[in-house]
């Protein structure tokens, strides 16, 4: 039975191949930035350490740095709120809810809480660095330290 089958399936491969020009689909040159992440109320994306590191080098976000107690930051951090306040801190955030925010911790766990809540309070264009300043480091990337 699988003999048979096998002779009807390679010549519609061929046939396919054939239709299509015998090349595969170049792949598309618009690569992926970041993984979007459902919450309630909307979505934020995660960055990796590399994907961040290229957002610096033309910086057009609010960067928070929401890790508590203080461990370092990564340049250019332009504020430290911590996440388990977001709620009542929204008034240190863009007063535009389509601001580009930036957040990131330690190890990703309390950005991830901060950006939840950002969304929820309406934000539109939330990042987090996913896996915070530890993946950072093993990027090779610097911390800051006071």
């Amino acid at each position: 039975m699988v003999i048979r089958r096998s002779w009807f399936v390679a010549p519609m491969l061929i046939a396919l191949l054939a239709a299509c020009g015998g090349q595969a689909a170049a792949p598309t040159a618009v690569p992926t930035l970041a993984a979007k992440v459902e919450v309630e109320g909307g979505t934020y994306s995660n960055l990796t350490p590399t994907q961040l590191a290229d957002m610096l080098k033309h910086k057009d976000f609010f960067f928070v740095n929401v890790h508590i107690p203080y461990e370092g930051e990564i340049d250019p951090t332009d504020a430290r709120l911590p996440y388990d306040q977001t709620a009542q801190l929204l008034s240190q955030y863009p007063a535009d809810k389509n601001a580009k925010i930036v957040l990131y911790c330690r190890s990703g766990r309390m950005s991830s809480i901060a950006a939840k809540e950002l969304v929820k309070a309406g934000y539109t264009n939330v990042w987090n660095l996913d896996g915070g300043m530890s993946a950072w480091q093993v990027q090779g990337l610097p911390l800051k330290e006071r």
